[in-house]
């Protein structure tokens, strides 16, 4: 077998899979595009819960989610239904950073075997730094077969390709 990269000095110059260097100018108001599917096994939510230090009866005892609890089987944790759907949409822009996350809602409880997938989609965006414009996104995490159980909306900074032209819509503070 022949190697096809064997110069070390040259592996800089292949470009990062999954690597975005999309700009202010170039984020589309209502694109939208829909992540593959995940499903959550008992050991990754065990995991999950263990590290977080989140042992709730709810997500971490099965027989207190049989007998008592009103869904009747453990749940997955909200903040790992959150980790998880918005990791399977996540990219990598070298021009992009997070400035938070409104009206985070948990609409549907999620069980370990559930499989869930996301949708994105471009809401809106407005300059706002003399070197970045702000974008919102939201991201709506489904179970399959469709049922939406969580909703959030993502604000990231973007800097812009040419500030000069948003130079007179910066934010007054």
């Amino acid at each position: 077998m022949t190697n096809p990269n064997p110069d070390p000095a040259k592996h800089e110059a292949i470009r990062i899979w999954n690597q975005e260097d999309w700009l202010y100018e170039d984020f589309e108001i209502g694109l939208r595009a829909r992540s593959i599917r995940r499903t959550i096994s008992e050991g990754e939510s065990m995991a999950f819960n263990a590290l977080v230090l989140d042992m709730h009866p709810y997500v971490a005892d099965e027989v207190f989610a049989k007998q008592e609890g009103i869904f009747g089987k453990r749940l997955v944790a909200g903040a790992m239904v959150f980790s998880v759907g918005l990791g399977l949409m996540a990219h990598n822009n070298i021009h992009t950073f997070s400035y938070g996350y409104d009206k985070l809602r948990f609409i549907k409880p999620v069980f370990i075997g559930d499989t869930i997938y996301t949708i994105r989609t471009n809401l809106e965006k407005r300059p706002k730094y003399p070197t970045m414009g702000m974008v919102k996104v939201s991201y709506e995490v489904f179970k399959m077969p469709g049922e939406l159980v969580l909703y959030c909306e993502h604000l990231q900074t973007v800097k812009y390709r040419d500030a000069a032209q948003f130079a007179d819509q910066i934010e007054k503070k």
